[in-house]
């Protein structure tokens, strides 16, 4: 059980990380005019996301449940999946990434990496929702991966509208489009 608090510790460094990231990348976005859209669901995706880990830890330390490998082993190769595939994504946007839906007038929409991929239109999200089921069940902390994954899907409806209003914004690129998720 303590190598999965290190698990979900190891997650929420991570997260911090993407934090440093995003905070530089909002100063170098609205230094050039970057307009910040969908601020009233920001706070909600913090604590979600937040809960994600608390609810990771507090299910797994107070019900008891044995580890099961049969089902932990395949979830932590997602998990480690999840971030690969995030940070791919934070690393493809460039200074474009953020954790809120931040556009800068004049740029067009990034088109490499995970993002030249038209029928994935936010990969960034998937890794998300990867992460959300498949961090909680590497211990067996099924509730919190029920309870994420349905606030999540009600989340990303809100985010992904608000994102593609923001996107729809951005001068189309000279080929098929996709930006910041």
């Amino acid at each position: 059980m303590s190598w999965y608090l290190w698990l979900v510790l190891l997650v929420g460094v991570e997260r911090l990380a993407e934090l440093v990231v995003a905070r530089r990348n909002a100063r170098w976005s609205l230094a050039r005019g970057g307009i910040v859209h969908g601020r009233g669901h920001y706070p909600w995706m913090v604590a979600l996301h937040t809960g994600l880990l608390a609810g990771c830890a507090l299910e797994a330390g107070l019900t008891g449940r044995p580890f099961v490998p049969a089902l932990g082993w395949p979830m932590l190769a997602l998990v480690v999946a999840a971030q690969g595939l995030r940070w791919w994504c934070v690393t493809t946007l460039g200074r474009q990434w953020n954790t809120e839906v931040i556009v800068v007038p004049g740029l067009s929409p990034v088109t490499g990496g995970p993002y030249r991929l038209r029928w994935l239109r936010h990969p960034n999200y998937v890794a998300v929702a990867a992460e959300g089921v498949a961090l909680p069940l590497v211990h067996g902390a099924w509730v919190t991966a029920v309870t994420f994954t349905v606030l999540n899907a009600a989340l990303m409806v809100v985010r992904i509208r608000c994102e593609e209003a923001a996107l729809a914004t951005l001068s189309p690129a000279p080929s098929a489009g996709r930006a910041p998720a």
